[in-house]
């Protein structure tokens, strides 16, 4: 019988990481918090309409150092939900991003597909996840990626790659859970998504922006 390679390597993937992540964080600088609650209320045609009050339980859950979480509105009406979850270490794994595909099935929703994709903006382009879940009656396309001002990523075990590397390169583990969520409206899983893309093309270089260096 061959050895099942998967079940054994990741186990020892995940405890290599912890270990190294753990030595690093002894000498880690983490920086000062990014300033998430100054984000533009108005921009590339985009208004914000209301923020988004986070629930305390799942603010204890999440666990972040920063959150920001807001609805906006384009010129023509389309709502968009935006949520930042700014982790200034991931030392230890006791403080980590909770990758939708885990949350959202917990929260109720079913997953219908789930894929990568990549959107060009003027700060360059964003690898970003497309997942669409549907509950009951509702149904809602979600992007989301993992962001610093270096660099975005949409794989989970990609971004376990990058916490070594710059735990060890530059002795920081901090990163930036990025959610944009259009709920499905005429025109369905397509225009959700079109929408969902041209919010992700005209936020992201803003967020860099202000992610710290």
């Amino acid at each position: 019988m061959k050895p099942d390679w998967p079940k054994i390597l990741v186990p020892v993937f995940l405890a290599a990481q912890g270990w190294l992540v753990y030595r690093a964080a002894r000498l880690e600088h983490p920086p000062a918090p990014p300033a998430l609650a100054e984000f533009p209320a108005a921009f590339g045609g985009w208004t914000e309409w209301h923020e988004d009050p986070i629930d305390p339980d799942v603010a204890a859950t999440l666990r972040a150092d920063r959150l920001l979480a807001r609805t906006y509105r384009s010129r023509d009406g389309r709502p968009v939900g935006f949520l930042v979850a700014w982790f200034q270490s991931q030392r230890a794994g006791q403080s980590q991003p909770h990758s939708p595909k885990v949350c959202l099935p917990a929260s109720g929703w079913t997953p219908v597909s789930t894929g990568e994709l990549t959107a060009p903006s003027t700060a360059g382009p964003i690898h970003l996840n497309r997942y669409v879940v549907s509950s009951r009656t509702e149904r809602a396309v979600v992007l989301y990626w993992y962001q610093t001002a270096r660099r975005t990523t949409a794989g989970e075990w990609a971004s376990k790659f990058w916490l070594v590397a710059d735990a060890l390169g530059r002795r920081r583990t901090d990163t930036a859970l990025v959610r944009i969520v259009v709920e499905d409206a005429p025109g369905g899983d397509e225009r959700a998504t079109r929408t969902a893309v041209d919010f992700a093309r005209a936020v992201y270089p803003l967020l860099r922006e202000r992610l710290p260096r």
